[in-house]
This record gives C-alpha cells, sequence and structure tokens, in this order.
C-alpha cells in the first residue's frame, strides 16, 4: 500500500477522536442521539479546525446501522462503504472547481430519488463561499425544503461571503482554533503509535507554528520526521526544518532596539540570514514576540495567555521592563506593515534592514508614535545636564571657546577666566556616576590586565552625551583601540572598561574610546574632549601607590 500523509492517516473516524471542538461535537451527536438531526449545517472556521472531517463522521452516523451513543460504529457495511469513499449516500463537491449554477442543479435534479441503502443521501460542499450568486440562488430553495432523507453540510472558512439568505436556512456552527496543548497532545500520541521519539519542546513548538490547525501542525510535523527519520526529533532540527529562529536571536535584537543599536540589530538579522531561515516567517515571529513583552507590560496576570516556556518567560518579564508601551505598540506597527510588503518581496531582508533602521531612529520618522521616544529623549539629556556639558565641549556657550584639556590659557581666544569659568559648568552638569568614576580612575587602572592596564595609564577622561569618554593619544592606539571600522572588536574592548568601572562603583556607565589626534588642544584647534581629572582636581592613585582591594 502506498503511503499516506499522517492527518489523512490519523484522521478521527468517531466524535471521541476529534479534538479541540467539544461543544460542536457534543451538540451534533445529542441530535443524533435524539434524533433531531437538521436538514442543512454551517460549519465556519479557520483551515484545519475539523470541519469536513466532523461532516464525515455526521454522514457515516447518519446511515450507521449500529450507531452507538451517537458514534459510527465504523464496522458495518455503510460506515466501511462511506471511510472508503464508494458510498453513493455520501457526495463530496468542491466549491473552488464546481462553483457555477449548472453544477447546483445536478445536485437538485439528483435529490428527487431516494437513497438505494442506508436512511440519509449526505451533501458535503466545501469552500462553499466560492459558488456564484447565481448558484447559491439555485439552491437556496432545495436548502430551505429538502426531502426528509437528504441533508446538506456547508463548509467555508469566510463565512462573510455567503449571502444571509442562505445562512439563514442553516444551522450555524463556528469551529475554533485548536488550543497549543490539544494539538501537542495529539502530536505526542500519534508519534507513540508510530515508534517515532521525539522532544517535548520540539512538538510544542511544532504545533505552535500550526497556528491553530492540526492538520497543518500535522503536515508540518511530517516534514520534521522526515529530515530527522530514524533519529530522535529534537527541538533544533525542528527550528531546522521549518525555518524558524531560537528566542535568544530575539532577546539580543530587542537589545538591540532598546540600546538603539542598529550596528548590533543588523548583525542579528545577518545571523539569521546565514543560518538559512525564513525572512517571512522571523519578522512574523518577531511581531509575536513584541505583542508578548506588550501584554507583559499591560498586565500582570497574562501567562496564560503567552505559550511560553516558564524559563523563556522569565527572560520576557525582564526584557518587558527594559522597553515602553508606546515603543512596542510602534516596533508592531513598523513590523506589521513591512510583514505585509515583504511576502512578494524580491529583496526581503533590504526591507527588514530598513525596518530595523527605522525602529532604532524614530528621528527619521514623521508618525505621531514616534514622536514619543524622540522627546523622551530630549527630556533625559535635559535632565541629566548633557545638554551644557555637550555644549561646553564643543565651545558653544556664549562668551566661552571650547574647554581643553591642556593648562589654562591652551585654547585659542579663551582667556584664564573664562576657562575657569567653562570648567566650573562642566563640573555641575556632568552626571554623579562619571564624577564617581573619575575620582575612583586611579583604582579602576590598578585593576586592569595587561595590555590594557598599560594604555590606560596614558589616558585620559571625558564625557560624549551622557557617556565616558577614554582618550587615547594617537600614537598609543594599537590593536587594543582600533581604527572606527572595526565597531565589532571596539565593542568587546569597551565591554572590559565598562565590567571594571561596575565592579569598582556598582553601576553600570556607557564608555566609548576615542582617539586624540596630534593637534588637538596644542593651540592650534579647539580640544574637542576636557580632562576632568584635572577640571574636577581628581586624586588619581596610579600604579604601585594603592593595589589593595577596597572595601
Amino acid at each position: 500500500m502506498s503511503y499516506q500523509a499522517l492527518y489523512r492517516k490519523f484522521r478521527p473516524g468517531t466524535f471521541d477522536e476529534v479534538k479541540g471542538q467539544d461543544a460542536i461535537v457534543e451538540t451534533l451527536r445529542n441530535q443524533l442521539k435524539n434524533e433531531r438531526v437538521g436538514h442543512a449545517y454551517l460549519f465556519c472556521g479557520t483551515r484545519g479546525t475539523g470541519k469536513t472531517t466532523i461532516a464525515k463522521i455526521m454522514a457515516k452516523a447518519v446511515n450507521c446501522e449500529n450507531m452507538q451513543d451517537g458514534d459510527p460504529c465504523g464496522e458495518c457495511r455503510m460506515c466501511k462503504a462511506i471511510a472508503a469513499g464508494a458510498s453513493m449516500n455520501v457526495i463530496e463537491m468542491d466549491a473552488a472547481s464546481h462553483r457555477g449554477v449548472e453544477d447546483i442543479r445536478q445536485i437538485v435534479e439528483e435529490i428527487s430519488y431516494t437513497p438505494a441503502e442506508g436512511n440519509y443521501r449526505v451533501y458535503i460542499i466545501d469552500e462553499v463561499h466560492m459558488l456564484t450568486n447565481e448558484a447559491f440562488n439555485a439552491l437556496l430553495k432545495t436548502l430551505e425544503e429538502p426531502p426528509s432523507y437528504v441533508i446538506f453540510i456547508l463548509a467555508t472558512t469566510e463565512a462573510n461571503k455567503i449571502p444571509i439568505t442562505v445562512l439563514s436556512r442553516c444551522q450555524r456552527y463556528d469551529f475554533k482554533r485548536i488550543y497549543i496543548d490539544t494539538i501537542t497532545d495529539r502530536l505526542k500520541e500519534l508519534m507513540e503509535r508510530e515508534g517515532i521519539e521525539a522532544e517535548e519542546k520540539a512538538l510544542r513548538y511544532v504545533a505552535r507554528m500550526g497556528d491553530g490547525s492540526m492538520r497543518d501542525a500535522l503536515s508540518l510535523l511530517e516534514q520534521c520526521i522526515a529530515f530527522n527519520f530514524g533519529q530522535t526529533l529534537t527541538y533544533d532540527a525542528a527550528l531546522e526544518v521549518l525555518g524558524a529562529v531560537d528566542q535568544q536571536i530575539f532577546t539580543r535584537m530587542i537589545r538591540c532596539f532598546v540600546e538603539k543599536d542598529v550596528a548590533g540589530a543588523l548583525m542579528v538579522l545577518h545571523e539569521v540570514v546565514m543560518q538559512g531561515r525564513e525572512l517571512t516567517q522571523f519578522v512574523a515571529d518577531l511581531i509575536m514576540h513584541f505583542r508578548s513583552l506588550l501584554l507583559l507590560r499591560c498586565s500582570d496576570n497574562i501567562e496564560d495567555v503567552l505559550d511560553v516556556s516558564s524559563e523563556n518567560l522569565i527572560a520576557m518579564k525582564e526584557e518587558a521592563q527594559l522597553i515602553d508601551e508606546a515603543d512596542l505598540m510602534r516596533n508592531i506597527r513598523i513590523f506589521s506593515e513591512l510583514q505585509g510588503q515583504i511576502r512578494y518581496a524580491t529583496m526581503k531582508r533590504v526591507l527588514i534592514e530598513v525596518a530595523i533602521i527605522r525602529v532604532c531612529r524614530p528621528q527619521m520618522e514623521t508618525k505621531s508614535d514616534a514622536l514619543l521616544p524622540r522627546l523622551r529623549a530630549l527630556e533625559e539629556k535635559l535632565e541629566s545636564g548633557q545638554f551644557v556639558a555637550a555644549a561646553m565641549a564643543a565651545g558653544t556657550v556664549p562668551g566661552t571657546d571650547a574647554v581643553s584639556g591642556s593648562a589654562p590659557g591652551a585654547v585659542a581666544g579663551m582667556t584664564a577666566a573664562e576657562k575657569e569659568r567653562a570648567d566650573q559648568e562642566l563640573a555641575r552638569a556632568l552626571p554623579e556616576d562619571i564624577k564617581m568614576v573619575v575620582s575612583r580612575w586611579g583604582e579602576i587602572r590598578t585593576r586592569a590586565q595587561a595590555p590594557l592596564k598599560n594604555y590606560l595609564q596614558h589616558a585620559t577622561l571625558s564625557v560624549e552625551e551622557d557617556k565616558l569618554v577614554i582618550v587615547v593619544p594617537d600614537g598609543e592606539i594599537s590593536d587594543y583601540f582600533i581604527s572606527q571600522e572595526d565597531r565589532e572588536r571596539e565593542k568587546s574592548r569597551t565591554a572590559e572598561v565598562e565590567k571594571l568601572i561596575a565592579d569598582r562603583i556598582g553601576k553600570q556607565v556607557s564608555v566609548v574610546i576615542r582617539v586624540r589626534s596630534a593637534g588637538s588642544g596644542n593651540g592650534r584647534g579647539a580640544d574637542p574632549w576636557p580632562d576632568l581629572e584635572k577640571i574636577l582636581n581628581a586624586e588619581v592613585i596610579v600604579e604601585g601607590e594603592d593595589s589593595s582591594p577596597l572595601d
């Protein structure tokens, strides 16, 4: 016998085997038990939720010779004939390919003949919304008053396209999407019957990718089995087959968005592309991740709605505290717009990169929800005094020039008194965290490891917006402090300095590394990085003076 797809092989044959549609099953079973079967039914719902399956079970039940508690026995001659598709009592028609008035007229002519065997003639019309208006009109009278031995079961995924005159003549049943737990349990049961081992995490992921459709989930499971044939189906294997992305990728992407790190976000996307993941699915999953974070931000008891593991839930709760509701809604809007564009695009990666830049650079957008993060950033800068510090560093404060780290009078055009006033203004505007770093810079330097320790001995401290700037002389550059082009390596070096600072002061301070050119601050131009140690008169502890650990 030829191979059968899983969704066909394990199609339910009785009401007891149907999963996820308990209310509909119970209603139809009670009608059958009490002989109150209607003449026309309309089954509505998304694909793969059991509409055609229940229609066939009902067709068997009304013709079964030994019906048991509303269920077909599956053993009698009529049940076997219907299951094999050999019964003249059950006629299936696909309205997508037989949608004209002539097809319906043929049905109207046929129903005048009583069934040769069995009790009922059942017409199952799938995708009934595809019928033409003329075909619906031809069906109306028969649908309203069919012979007593005829039952119509209409199935559709788009009930809104069916005329109200047809709807009013049918008992309507809305099939809901099947819960992930229900699909997972069914997949686990079928894998045991097939004798195939699988991780529960992998089955749950396949169930989630089924998007509420049992048939879709079974088709995806079949792909995973074929890829991993003869081996245990693992979560990683399921990810690879379905072109999906691990949760850690989304976590890294969110943190890049929070930090407005365009380069980091694009690097994460590059990894996704190089892993061969499906970009359309990546965008859809990212939107769902944003949605989960938004729900966690807006409600304290939303865990049951989110289909994530307990460990992922803990990580997502931490992420949710990093990003504002307005930003999440804006991100959902941007990527939802992208989802509509990317489906048929030839350059999907470029569209995603543009969306990432829009998320990280709200100033590029003119829509109202993009104004909120821009206003929030301005407020934070005003509160922390960054505008004053930046203005002093650039020499734009009235009556002053740029502040230099050299001796008084080193900057052209600035008197000693003007420089002293500029230094005082800058000192008052400095954030407390940066002042603390400057005051303990000697302690921090002594705990660095070579070669970083050697270069920090010759560095000076300055400020740029809200970041601490480590200014390195041009002649001291090595592979530790590198060119502007090598951003990825620079990031790892600054991370070491940030860790040293965090270990000593107990707070996180953002650090950037800048190179002082040979002409900066020597009287031929303004020095953009004033020396904070000199301005604050901090006592610098040099290597060897005191290297003992502090309490």
